[in-house]
C-alpha cells in the first residue's frame, strides 16, 4: 500500500503523524510511504531523516493522493478539497465537536477512521491515551505558569513554600487526562482534589497516591463547592466519540475567586465548562468573570517531538494492519479498529458520533461491503 503523511496545517500544530522509525517499519514490510517535504520540521525531524527511513518526499497534493493518509488532526477547511471516495483517512477527528468536518467527510464519501474511537474490549482508548497523558501533564504545567501575576491572575506558586498555603488544584475527571494532571500537580506539592463519577477509579487513584490526592465523588454539589475555592480548575471529562458534557456552569465560574485559572482539556470534544470556547496556541487565553480560561484544542502540539513519538508508538500496529490487510479485512479481524471507523461512503458508522451529530448510524462492515 502507499501511505501519505501530509504536513499539519492547523494553527501551531507542529506534530507529524509518523516518526522516521514508523516510516521504517512500513517500508521494511514493502509498503511505500510518501511524506510531504517539511512535514516533520516542527517535531525536529528533517527531510533527510525521513529519506533515510525509506520515505519519498512529495508535495501536499501527492501526499493526500495516496490510498491511506495518516494525520494528527482533523482536516481543516483548506484540506477539504483533498477528501475523496477512494481515500482512507486515519487521524484524530473529534467529529462531535467539529460537525463541519463530519459534513465534509460525508459529502466526499471518504472512509475516515478516528484514533479517539478505537476502543479495546475493556473500554480502553489506546490511541487517545498517549495524547491524553501528554495533555494532562501539560495542563498542570500551563496552569502553574498562568497563575503567575503577569498573566493578570492570583500570583500563586503552585506548591507554595514552607509556612504558605499551596495552590488548590481541582481536576474534574479521573481518566488519563485527569489522573496525569492530578499526578503532576501533587508532585509539584499543590493541594489536589480529583473528582469522578466512577468511585472504583477514585479508589484506584487513592491506593496509588496514598492520600496525596484527595478524591471526591463527582456531582453538581461537590463540583460547585470544590471550584469555589480553587486556584486552578482542570476540565478532563470524556465521552468516547461523543460531546463532552458540561459539568461546570457559567454560574459556577462566576462564583470562583477572581484571578483563578481554568484549563479545559475537553475543549476538543466541545468542552466540559460552559464558559470555554476553543482557542489556539497563538492566542490561548481569555477572561470570563475575572477567571482566566485556557482552551487550546491541540495542547500536545506544544511538545511535538515527545507527542509524535508517543503517538507513533501507539498507532503503528494499526497502520500496519490497514496497510497489510486493507480496511475491510483489518476491521473484520480487529473489533478495536472497527470501533474507530466513523464514516464510510457518506454515512456515519459510529454510534456515539451519530448520536452527537443527530444522524443515523450504519455498521461499518455493511457500509464497506
Amino acid at each position: 500500500m502507499i501511505i501519505g503523511i501530509p504536513t499539519e496545517v492547523k494553527t501551531a500544530e507542529n506534530r507529524v503523524a509518523m516518526t522516521p522509525d514508523g516510516v521504517r517499519e512500513l517500508t521494511s514490510l514493502g509498503h511505500a510511504v510518501k511524506v510531504e517535504s517539511g512535514a516533520g520540521l516542527g517535531s525536529s525531524f528533517s527531510d533527510d531523516d525521513f529519506k533515510a527511513a525509506g520515505a519519498s518526499l512529495v508535495s501536499a497534493e501527492e501526499a493526500w493522493g495516496c490510498e491511506l493518509v495518516c494525520k494528527v488532526k482533523e482536516p481543516q477547511e483548506s484540506e477539504f478539497k483533498y477528501l475523496r471516495k477512494d481515500l482512507v483517512l486515519f487521524t484524530y477527528l473529534h467529529l462531535a465537536a467539529y460537525p463541519a468536518v463530519a459534513e465534509a467527510l460525508f459529502e466526499a464519501g471518504t472512509t475516515a477512521i478516528a484514533y479517539e474511537t478505537v476502543q479495546t474490549p475493556d473500554g480502553g482508548l489506546p490511541l487517545l491515551a498517549p495524547m491524553s497523558e501528554v495533555a494532562g501533564r501539560i495542563a498542570t504545567q500551563v496552569g502553574a505558569t498562568l497563575l503567575e501575576k503577569r498573566n493578570g491572575t492570583r500570583g500563586i506558586l503552585l506548591g507554595g513554600v514552607p509556612g504558605v498555603r499551596p495552590a488548590r488544584v481541582v481536576v474534574i475527571g479521573a481518566g488519563h487526562v485527569g489522573w496525569n494532571s492530578a499526578w503532576i500537580a501533587q508532585g509539584m506539592e499543590a493541594e489536589v482534589i480529583l473528582l469522578d463519577r466512577n468511585v472504583d477509579r477514585l479508589r484506584w487513584v487513592d491506593q496509588i497516591h496514598k492520600g496525596r490526592i484527595m478524591t471526591l465523588a463527582s456531582n453538581r454539589g461537590s463540583i460547585e463547592r470544590a471550584i469555589a475555592e480553587a486556584d486552578l480548575v482542570i476540565g478532563a471529562v470524556l465521552v468516547a466519540g461523543g460531546r463532552a458534557p458540561v459539568v461546570v456552569t457559567d454560574e459556577m465560574v462566576a462564583g470562583m475567586r477572581p484571578g483563578a485559572v481554568i484549563v479545559d482539556v475537553a475543549v476538543d470534544q466541545g468542552g466540559c465548562i460552559e464558559t470555554t470556547h476553543e482557542t489556539t496556541h497563538a492566542d490561548p487565553t481569555y477572561f470570563v468573570h475575572d477567571v482566566l480560561h485556557y482552551a487550546v484544542g491541540n495542547m500536545p502540539a506544544a511538545v511535538p517531538h515527545t507527542s509524535t513519538y508517543a503517538l507513533t508508538n501507539a498507532t503503528t500496529p494499526y497502520v500496519v494492519a490497514l496497510a497489510e490487510q486493507g480496511v475491510r479485512k483489518a476491521i473484520a479481524s480487529d473489533p478495536e479498529l472497527k470501533g474507530g471507523v466513523n464514516a464510510v461512503g457518506g454515512e456515519c458508522t459510529s454510534e456515539p458520533v451519530a448520536a452527537a451529530l443527530g444522524v443515523p448510524a450504519v455498521d461499518p462492515e455493511k457500509a464497506l461491503a
